[in-house]
């Protein structure tokens, strides 16, 4: 029997929109991953890009669990001696609340050129407006 590679068509991609209000965010990344790797798909092929675009909203009305709001920390470098920092999520909640998700889902997907661009269909917006209505994305109800 011979191994089926499926016929990848990008101009017949789904889109998805998903609303992060209220959910919590590892778990929302996990789906998110899914959705856009093609693992929710019967033709799932682990070297391919099967997977569709993911719309989501809301992207500062995310949760964390326990203390992680307050005392969880991300560190930045800038390249230079002495040039390392932090910041914890409440501070990039307040200035870039998509970089929350999106560093989320990164960590979920593949380390190398399939998963830049698989990164690459995930769009992640604050507020409930998006610039994709032309795409009509299929609103998805996640489960906390």
């Amino acid at each position: 029997m011979k191994t089926f590679v499926p016929k990848v068509d990008p101009n017949a991609r789904k889109w998805y929109l998903i609303d992060a209000d209220g959910q919590i965010l590892g778990r929302l990344a996990a789906k998110i991953a899914n959705i856009v790797r093609g693992k929710n798909t019967p033709i799932f092929t682990p070297h391919l890009d099967t997977g569709a675009f993911v719309v989501v909203i809301n992207a500062e009305k995310v949760r964390l669990t326990g203390k992680k709001e307050t005392e969880k920390k991300y560190m930045f470098y800038s390249g230079w001696r002495g040039g390392e920092h932090y910041k914890t999520v409440a501070e990039i909640r307040a200035k870039k609340p998509e970089w929350l998700i999106l560093h989320a889902v990164w960590g979920m997907l593949p380390k190398n050129r399939l998963g830049r661009s698989l990164l690459t269909k995930v769009k992640v917006y604050r507020g409930p407006k998006h610039p994709h209505q032309a795409q009509k994305p299929e609103p998805i109800k996640i489960e906390s």
